[in-house]
Protein backbone atom coordinates (compact mmCIF):
# COMPACT_ATOMS: atom_id res chain seq x y z
CA UNK A 1 0.00 0.00 0.00
CA UNK A 2 1.01 3.13 -0.35
CA UNK A 3 0.15 6.50 1.76
CA UNK A 4 -1.94 9.92 1.26
CA UNK A 5 -4.17 9.90 4.25
CA UNK A 6 -5.45 12.64 6.43
CA UNK A 7 -7.68 11.27 9.82
CA UNK A 8 -9.94 13.50 10.68
CA UNK A 9 -12.18 11.88 13.99
CA UNK A 10 -12.60 9.33 16.04
CA UNK A 11 -15.48 7.36 17.07
CA UNK A 12 -15.56 4.39 19.95
CA UNK A 13 -17.54 1.87 20.61
CA UNK A 14 -18.46 0.05 24.08
CA UNK A 15 -20.72 -2.80 23.06
CA UNK A 16 -20.13 -6.53 23.65
CA UNK A 17 -18.87 -8.49 20.46
CA UNK A 18 -20.75 -9.63 17.76
CA UNK A 19 -20.28 -13.54 16.76
CA UNK A 20 -17.89 -14.32 14.27
CA UNK A 21 -19.33 -14.52 10.73
CA UNK A 22 -15.44 -15.47 9.55
CA UNK A 23 -13.19 -18.34 10.63
CA UNK A 24 -9.42 -16.62 11.16
CA UNK A 25 -8.06 -20.41 10.66
CA UNK A 26 -9.68 -20.08 6.70
CA UNK A 27 -8.44 -16.48 6.79
CA UNK A 28 -4.91 -17.60 8.14
CA UNK A 29 -4.72 -19.82 5.45
CA UNK A 30 -4.84 -17.79 2.72
CA UNK A 31 -2.58 -15.29 3.76
CA UNK A 32 -0.15 -18.06 4.53
CA UNK A 33 -0.05 -19.03 0.70
CA UNK A 34 -0.35 -15.63 -0.42
CA UNK A 35 2.87 -14.48 1.36
CA UNK A 36 4.60 -17.46 1.21
CA UNK A 37 8.65 -17.71 0.17
CA UNK A 38 7.35 -19.71 -2.87
CA UNK A 39 5.31 -16.66 -4.25
CA UNK A 40 8.40 -14.60 -3.89
CA UNK A 41 6.40 -11.23 -2.61
CA UNK A 42 4.39 -11.06 -5.50
CA UNK A 43 5.98 -8.32 -7.65
CA UNK A 44 3.69 -6.96 -10.17
CA UNK A 45 4.04 -9.80 -13.86
CA UNK A 46 6.31 -12.14 -11.82
CA UNK A 47 5.93 -14.85 -11.92
CA UNK A 48 4.83 -15.25 -8.50
CA UNK A 49 2.34 -12.77 -9.06
CA UNK A 50 1.24 -14.87 -11.80
CA UNK A 51 0.76 -18.10 -9.22
CA UNK A 52 -1.25 -15.63 -6.82
CA UNK A 53 -3.38 -14.62 -9.88
CA UNK A 54 -4.10 -18.22 -10.69
CA UNK A 55 -4.75 -18.85 -6.90
CA UNK A 56 -7.34 -15.89 -6.64
CA UNK A 57 -8.91 -17.42 -10.02
CA UNK A 58 -9.29 -20.71 -9.06
CA UNK A 59 -11.13 -19.54 -6.07
CA UNK A 60 -13.05 -17.60 -8.16
CA UNK A 61 -14.39 -20.22 -10.22
CA UNK A 62 -14.67 -23.14 -7.31
CA UNK A 63 -17.39 -20.20 -5.69
CA UNK A 64 -19.29 -19.86 -8.77
CA UNK A 65 -18.48 -16.46 -9.70
CA UNK A 66 -18.52 -15.54 -13.67
CA UNK A 67 -15.45 -14.54 -14.93
CA UNK A 68 -15.38 -11.03 -15.70
CA UNK A 69 -11.88 -9.94 -17.38
CA UNK A 70 -10.88 -10.23 -21.09
CA UNK A 71 -12.14 -12.98 -23.50
CA UNK A 72 -14.56 -14.25 -21.28
CA UNK A 73 -11.67 -15.18 -18.49
CA UNK A 74 -11.22 -14.10 -15.14
CA UNK A 75 -7.65 -11.84 -16.06
CA UNK A 76 -7.89 -8.64 -17.22
CA UNK A 77 -4.16 -8.17 -18.60
CA UNK A 78 -2.77 -4.50 -19.24
CA UNK A 79 1.10 -3.33 -19.66
CA UNK A 80 3.52 -1.72 -17.19
CA UNK A 81 6.54 -0.37 -17.93
CA UNK A 82 9.27 0.30 -15.04
CA UNK A 83 13.00 0.74 -14.66
CA UNK A 84 15.08 -2.15 -12.97
CA UNK A 85 18.77 -0.59 -12.00
CA UNK A 86 18.53 2.02 -15.19
CA UNK A 87 17.13 -0.69 -17.51
CA UNK A 88 13.63 -0.47 -18.90
CA UNK A 89 11.17 -3.70 -18.84
CA UNK A 90 7.72 -3.81 -20.27
CA UNK A 91 5.63 -6.95 -19.02
CA UNK A 92 2.02 -8.19 -18.69
CA UNK A 93 -0.05 -7.60 -14.90
CA UNK A 94 -3.51 -8.64 -14.77
CA UNK A 95 -6.46 -8.03 -12.40
CA UNK A 96 -8.15 -10.86 -11.84
CA UNK A 97 -12.09 -10.28 -12.12
CA UNK A 98 -15.00 -12.72 -10.96
CA UNK A 99 -18.62 -11.61 -11.28
CA UNK A 100 -21.49 -12.27 -8.70
CA UNK A 101 -24.69 -12.33 -10.89
CA UNK A 102 -27.77 -11.77 -9.18
CA UNK A 103 -29.90 -9.95 -11.38
CA UNK A 104 -29.70 -6.69 -10.12
CA UNK A 105 -29.41 -3.20 -11.93
CA UNK A 106 -26.72 -1.99 -9.88
CA UNK A 107 -23.33 -3.70 -9.34
CA UNK A 108 -21.09 -3.24 -6.00
CA UNK A 109 -17.68 -3.61 -6.38
CA UNK A 110 -15.20 -5.48 -3.72
CA UNK A 111 -11.28 -4.61 -3.93
CA UNK A 112 -8.13 -5.60 -3.03
CA UNK A 113 -5.05 -5.44 -4.58
CA UNK A 114 -2.63 -8.58 -4.35
CA UNK A 115 0.57 -7.48 -6.08
CA UNK A 116 3.44 -6.39 -3.82
CA UNK A 117 7.56 -5.38 -3.88
CA UNK A 118 8.35 -8.62 -4.85
CA UNK A 119 12.38 -9.12 -4.19
CA UNK A 120 13.15 -5.76 -3.38
CA UNK A 121 13.91 -4.53 -7.54
CA UNK A 122 10.12 -2.42 -7.93
CA UNK A 123 8.50 -0.62 -5.49
CA UNK A 124 9.59 1.39 -2.63
CA UNK A 125 11.25 -0.77 -0.23
CA UNK A 126 12.17 0.27 3.16
CA UNK A 127 14.68 -2.44 3.99
CA UNK A 128 18.21 -1.48 3.80
CA UNK A 129 19.85 -3.25 0.84
CA UNK A 130 17.05 -4.97 -0.21
CA UNK A 131 17.37 -6.10 -3.52
CA UNK A 132 17.00 -9.82 -4.08
CA UNK A 133 14.91 -10.42 -0.84
CA UNK A 134 11.72 -11.16 -0.45
CA UNK A 135 8.74 -8.91 0.96
CA UNK A 136 6.22 -11.20 1.35
CA UNK A 137 3.96 -8.29 2.39
CA UNK A 138 1.24 -10.40 4.45
CA UNK A 139 -0.21 -7.48 5.19
CA UNK A 140 0.57 -5.35 2.62
CA UNK A 141 -1.58 -6.41 0.89
CA UNK A 142 -2.15 -10.44 1.47
CA UNK A 143 -4.61 -9.36 4.12
CA UNK A 144 -7.07 -7.31 1.54
CA UNK A 145 -6.54 -10.22 -1.22
CA UNK A 146 -7.55 -12.80 1.60
CA UNK A 147 -11.03 -10.38 2.82
CA UNK A 148 -11.76 -10.30 -1.07
CA UNK A 149 -11.85 -14.02 -1.15
CA UNK A 150 -13.47 -14.61 1.88
CA UNK A 151 -16.06 -12.05 0.81
CA UNK A 152 -16.40 -13.86 -2.26
CA UNK A 153 -17.02 -17.38 -0.70
CA UNK A 154 -19.80 -15.83 1.38
CA UNK A 155 -21.95 -13.84 -0.83
CA UNK A 156 -21.92 -16.82 -3.30
CA UNK A 157 -22.43 -19.87 -1.15
CA UNK A 158 -25.31 -17.84 1.18
CA UNK A 159 -27.80 -19.07 -0.74
CA UNK A 160 -29.38 -15.41 -1.43
CA UNK A 161 -29.84 -13.37 -4.29
CA UNK A 162 -28.37 -9.97 -2.91
CA UNK A 163 -30.38 -6.74 -4.01
CA UNK A 164 -27.18 -5.54 -6.08
CA UNK A 165 -24.68 -7.59 -8.12
CA UNK A 166 -21.08 -7.79 -6.95
CA UNK A 167 -18.13 -7.43 -8.74
CA UNK A 168 -14.66 -8.66 -6.98
CA UNK A 169 -11.48 -7.51 -8.18
CA UNK A 170 -8.04 -8.23 -7.08
CA UNK A 171 -5.89 -5.40 -8.83
CA UNK A 172 -2.05 -5.56 -10.10
CA UNK A 173 0.21 -3.05 -10.39
CA UNK A 174 -1.11 -0.65 -7.14
CA UNK A 175 2.72 -0.68 -5.69
CA UNK A 176 3.84 1.19 -9.32
CA UNK A 177 1.08 3.15 -9.20
CA UNK A 178 -2.56 1.87 -9.11
CA UNK A 179 -2.30 1.02 -12.56
CA UNK A 180 -4.54 -1.93 -12.21
CA UNK A 181 -7.58 -0.29 -11.25
CA UNK A 182 -6.62 3.07 -13.49
CA UNK A 183 -6.79 0.70 -15.84
CA UNK A 184 -10.09 -1.13 -15.06
CA UNK A 185 -11.95 2.31 -14.79
CA UNK A 186 -10.53 2.93 -18.31
CA UNK A 187 -11.55 0.22 -19.25
CA UNK A 188 -14.48 -1.30 -17.20
CA UNK A 189 -15.86 -4.93 -18.17
CA UNK A 190 -19.27 -3.76 -16.30
CA UNK A 191 -20.34 -0.53 -17.10
CA UNK A 192 -19.47 2.16 -14.31
CA UNK A 193 -22.48 3.52 -14.66
CA UNK A 194 -24.08 0.59 -13.25
CA UNK A 195 -21.53 0.29 -10.47
CA UNK A 196 -23.13 1.73 -7.01
CA UNK A 197 -19.95 1.88 -4.58
CA UNK A 198 -16.36 0.67 -4.41
CA UNK A 199 -15.56 -0.93 -1.04
CA UNK A 200 -11.75 -1.47 -0.54
CA UNK A 201 -9.62 -3.01 1.61
CA UNK A 202 -5.72 -2.44 1.81
CA UNK A 203 -3.77 -3.42 4.93
CA UNK A 204 -6.56 -5.24 7.12
CA UNK A 205 -4.65 -7.41 9.24
CA UNK A 206 -2.85 -5.78 11.98
CA UNK A 207 -6.14 -4.54 13.97
CA UNK A 208 -5.07 -3.13 17.52
CA UNK A 209 -6.93 -1.84 20.36
CA UNK A 210 -4.62 1.17 20.69
CA UNK A 211 -5.06 2.46 16.25
CA UNK A 212 -8.17 0.63 15.61
CA UNK A 213 -9.63 0.58 12.43
CA UNK A 214 -9.25 3.55 9.84
CA UNK A 215 -11.84 3.70 7.25
CA UNK A 216 -11.64 6.12 4.10
CA UNK A 217 -13.93 7.60 1.70
CA UNK A 218 -16.18 8.91 4.05
CA UNK A 219 -17.23 12.16 2.40
CA UNK A 220 -17.78 10.72 -0.87
CA UNK A 221 -21.01 9.24 0.63
CA UNK A 222 -23.23 10.10 4.00
CA UNK A 223 -24.42 6.49 3.11
CA UNK A 224 -20.90 5.53 5.29
CA UNK A 225 -21.81 7.68 8.26
CA UNK A 226 -25.53 6.17 8.01
CA UNK A 227 -24.85 2.72 7.50
CA UNK A 228 -21.38 1.84 9.46
CA UNK A 229 -21.26 3.19 12.55
CA UNK A 230 -23.77 0.59 14.36
CA UNK A 231 -21.56 -1.90 12.45
CA UNK A 232 -18.73 -1.11 13.68
CA UNK A 233 -20.29 -1.33 17.29
CA UNK A 234 -21.36 -5.35 16.87
CA UNK A 235 -18.25 -5.72 16.57
CA UNK A 236 -16.54 -3.74 19.22
CA UNK A 237 -14.76 -1.97 16.82
CA UNK A 238 -13.12 1.48 17.49
CA UNK A 239 -12.56 3.83 14.12
CA UNK A 240 -11.08 6.61 12.98
CA UNK A 241 -12.19 8.35 9.49
CA UNK A 242 -10.52 9.88 6.70
CA UNK A 243 -12.85 12.22 4.66
CA UNK A 244 -11.33 12.47 1.13
CA UNK A 245 -12.00 9.81 -1.63
CA UNK A 246 -8.28 10.57 -2.85
CA UNK A 247 -5.93 8.32 -1.27
CA UNK A 248 -2.60 6.05 -2.55
CA UNK A 249 -4.72 3.20 -2.59
CA UNK A 250 -7.30 1.28 -5.39
CA UNK A 251 -10.45 3.33 -4.04
CA UNK A 252 -9.15 6.71 -5.63
CA UNK A 253 -9.51 5.11 -9.44
CA UNK A 254 -13.39 4.96 -8.59
CA UNK A 255 -13.69 7.95 -7.04
CA UNK A 256 -12.37 10.14 -9.54
CA UNK A 257 -15.19 8.66 -11.74
CA UNK A 258 -17.78 10.08 -9.27
CA UNK A 259 -17.89 6.73 -7.61
CA UNK A 260 -19.10 6.35 -3.86
CA UNK A 261 -16.24 4.46 -2.19
CA UNK A 262 -15.15 3.15 1.16
CA UNK A 263 -11.64 1.82 2.41
CA UNK A 264 -10.86 0.23 5.57
CA UNK A 265 -7.07 -0.43 6.96
CA UNK A 266 -5.75 -0.97 10.22
CA UNK A 267 -3.42 1.47 10.23
CA UNK A 268 0.80 2.08 9.68
CA UNK A 269 3.40 -0.15 11.48
CA UNK A 270 7.21 -0.78 11.58
CA UNK A 271 7.07 -3.47 8.99
CA UNK A 272 5.41 -1.70 6.30
CA UNK A 273 7.54 -2.34 2.88
CA UNK A 274 10.05 -4.30 4.75
CA UNK A 275 10.76 -7.78 4.46
CA UNK A 276 10.14 -8.15 7.97
CA UNK A 277 6.33 -7.85 6.73
CA UNK A 278 5.10 -11.44 7.44
CA UNK A 279 2.56 -14.16 8.66
CA UNK A 280 2.95 -14.31 12.23
CA UNK A 281 2.59 -10.26 13.00
CA UNK A 282 -1.10 -10.93 11.36
CA UNK A 283 -4.39 -10.40 13.91
CA UNK A 284 -6.78 -13.06 12.28
CA UNK A 285 -9.43 -12.18 14.79
CA UNK A 286 -9.58 -8.81 13.96
CA UNK A 287 -9.70 -9.41 10.35
CA UNK A 288 -12.54 -11.50 11.08
CA UNK A 289 -14.15 -8.72 12.66
CA UNK A 290 -13.78 -6.21 10.19
CA UNK A 291 -15.03 -8.83 7.43
CA UNK A 292 -18.19 -8.90 9.23
CA UNK A 293 -18.38 -5.05 9.33
CA UNK A 294 -17.92 -5.31 5.59
CA UNK A 295 -20.39 -8.12 5.14
CA UNK A 296 -22.57 -6.27 7.01
CA UNK A 297 -22.02 -3.13 4.93
CA UNK A 298 -22.94 -4.92 1.60
CA UNK A 299 -26.37 -6.31 2.93
CA UNK A 300 -27.65 -3.27 4.64
CA UNK A 301 -26.88 -1.38 1.08
CA UNK A 302 -29.24 -3.99 -0.32
CA UNK A 303 -32.37 -2.62 2.00
CA UNK A 304 -31.75 1.11 1.45
CA UNK A 305 -34.33 2.87 -0.38
CA UNK A 306 -31.72 4.16 -2.61
CA UNK A 307 -28.16 3.15 -4.45
CA UNK A 308 -25.70 5.49 -2.30
CA UNK A 309 -25.22 8.88 -2.92
CA UNK A 310 -22.17 10.24 -4.59
CA UNK A 311 -20.34 13.71 -3.20
CA UNK A 312 -17.69 15.78 -4.00
CA UNK A 313 -15.20 14.44 -0.49
CA UNK A 314 -13.42 17.22 1.65
CA UNK A 315 -9.72 17.18 0.33
CA UNK A 316 -7.01 19.42 2.02
CA UNK A 317 -4.68 18.42 -0.12
CA UNK A 318 -4.60 20.55 -3.54
CA UNK A 319 -1.29 19.84 -4.93
CA UNK A 320 0.36 16.25 -6.16
CA UNK A 321 -1.03 13.08 -4.41
CA UNK A 322 1.62 10.74 -5.93
CA UNK A 323 4.18 9.66 -3.32
CA UNK A 324 6.57 9.40 -5.61
CA UNK A 325 8.93 12.40 -4.53
CA UNK A 326 12.58 12.81 -5.58
CA UNK A 327 13.33 12.57 -1.38
CA UNK A 328 12.16 11.01 1.78
CA UNK A 329 12.71 11.44 5.59
CA UNK A 330 12.35 7.69 5.73
CA UNK A 331 9.66 7.59 8.47
CA UNK A 332 6.83 6.17 8.63
CA UNK A 333 3.63 8.23 9.79
CA UNK A 334 1.35 7.23 12.41
CA UNK A 335 -1.97 7.62 10.36
CA UNK A 336 -4.26 6.57 13.31
CA UNK A 337 -2.95 10.25 14.80
CA UNK A 338 -6.18 12.68 14.28
CA UNK A 339 -3.54 15.52 16.16
CA UNK A 340 -1.98 18.49 14.73
CA UNK A 341 0.99 17.68 13.04
CA UNK A 342 3.14 14.63 12.00
CA UNK A 343 3.51 12.15 14.71
CA UNK A 344 6.47 10.10 13.41
CA UNK A 345 5.58 5.53 13.88
CA UNK A 346 8.45 4.27 12.73
CA UNK A 347 12.24 5.54 11.89
CA UNK A 348 14.22 3.99 8.78
CA UNK A 349 18.06 3.49 9.73
CA UNK A 350 20.22 5.62 7.87
CA UNK A 351 17.58 7.58 6.11
CA UNK A 352 17.85 11.52 6.51
CA UNK A 353 15.36 11.47 9.61
CA UNK A 354 17.68 8.63 11.56
CA UNK A 355 20.58 10.89 10.90
CA UNK A 356 19.26 14.01 12.05
CA UNK A 357 18.13 12.33 15.37
CA UNK A 358 14.15 12.02 14.97
CA UNK A 359 12.70 9.18 17.30
CA UNK A 360 9.62 7.08 17.08
CA UNK A 361 6.57 8.93 18.46
CA UNK A 362 8.19 12.76 17.54
CA UNK A 363 5.46 15.16 16.30
CA UNK A 364 6.58 17.01 13.59
CA UNK A 365 5.28 20.37 13.59
CA UNK A 366 7.28 22.15 10.91
CA UNK A 367 9.14 21.28 8.25
CA UNK A 368 11.47 23.58 5.97
CA UNK A 369 10.16 26.40 7.41
CA UNK A 370 6.08 25.86 6.78
CA UNK A 371 3.89 24.79 9.34
CA UNK A 372 2.70 20.64 9.53
CA UNK A 373 -0.67 20.22 10.19
CA UNK A 374 -1.32 17.31 8.27
CA UNK A 375 0.52 14.60 6.28
CA UNK A 376 -0.75 17.05 2.70
CA UNK A 377 1.23 19.97 4.12
CA UNK A 378 4.32 17.20 4.43
CA UNK A 379 4.09 15.94 1.04
CA UNK A 380 3.92 19.23 -0.26
CA UNK A 381 7.11 19.92 1.60
CA UNK A 382 8.15 16.70 -0.03
CA UNK A 383 7.35 17.26 -2.97
CA UNK A 384 9.22 20.63 -3.66
CA UNK A 385 12.92 19.30 -2.68
CA UNK A 386 15.56 18.02 -4.22
CA UNK A 387 18.29 15.39 -3.27
CA UNK A 388 21.10 17.62 -1.27
CA UNK A 389 18.50 20.28 0.10
CA UNK A 390 19.17 20.93 4.16
CA UNK A 391 15.86 21.94 5.84
CA UNK A 392 15.00 22.28 9.28
CA UNK A 393 12.65 20.82 11.17
CA UNK A 394 10.64 21.34 14.14
CA UNK A 395 9.70 18.49 16.30
CA UNK A 396 7.70 18.09 19.67
CA UNK A 397 9.11 15.47 22.10
CA UNK A 398 6.98 14.90 25.03
CA UNK A 399 7.26 18.26 26.77
CA UNK A 400 10.20 19.55 24.49
CA UNK A 401 10.39 21.69 21.13
CA UNK A 402 13.31 20.23 19.51
CA UNK A 403 14.87 21.70 15.97
CA UNK A 404 17.16 19.09 13.90
CA UNK A 405 18.81 19.92 10.85
CA UNK A 406 17.70 17.57 7.97
CA UNK A 407 19.33 16.64 4.72
CA UNK A 408 17.58 14.97 2.05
Amino acid sequence: MKYTYLFLSLLTATVSVQAQDFDPAAIRKHIEYLASDDLEGRGTATMGEIRAANYIADIFKNAGLKPAGADGSYFQPFQVSFAIDGNPHLLTARNVVGYLDNGAKKTIVIGAHYDHLGKGFQGSSLTPDSKNKIHNGADDNASGTTGLLELAARFSGNKISEKHNILFIAFSGEELGLLGSKYFTENPTVSLDQISCMINMDMIGRLSSDKGLIISGWGTSPAWGKLIPDLAKKQNLRFNVDSSGVGASDHTSFYLKNIPVVQFFTGGHSDYHKISDDVAKINFQGEASILSLIAGLIEKLGNESAEPPFQTAENPHSGNTSTDFKVTLGIMPDYSYSGKGLRIDAVTKARPADKAGMLTGDIIIKLAGKEIGSIYDYMDVLGSHEKGDQVEAELRRGTETKKVQVTF
